[in-house]
């Protein structure tokens, strides 16, 4: 598996490229996106990118855990946990994607 990360730059770069908007229009056309999207989730609102996945908020009730050292058991508290499913169109171009490799 690649050890390479795909970052914000990234994404500035390759719409400068492939667009042809100016360095910093690009990068701040990427910051919108990335901020539209957050946004949307901290309102508690479904992310579906056609073709790429659904990224959504998902509230998880208080239970009981068990410190993996110790055998304790400690409480979790409530929290919101940010979930992606992706796309069947996804999951096969990462499926193909696998296979070339192999």
């Amino acid at each position: 598996m690649s050890e390479s990360t795909l970052t914000r730059m990234d994404l500035s770069e390759a719409v400068f490229r492939e667009v042809g908007l100016s360095r910093n229009e690009s990068a701040d056309l990427v910051e919108s996106v990335l901020n539209h999207i957050s946004d949307a989730l901290v309102s508690g609102e479904s992310v579906k990118i056609s073709s790429f996945g659904t990224f959504s908020i998902r509230d998880k009730n208080e239970r009981i855990g068990r410190n993996p050292k110790t055998g304790e058991e400690v409480p979790i508290a409530p929290r919101r946990v940010l979930t992606f499913r992706p796309s069947h169109l996804m999951k096969e171009r990462v499926d193909a994607g696998n296979k070339s490799r192999g």
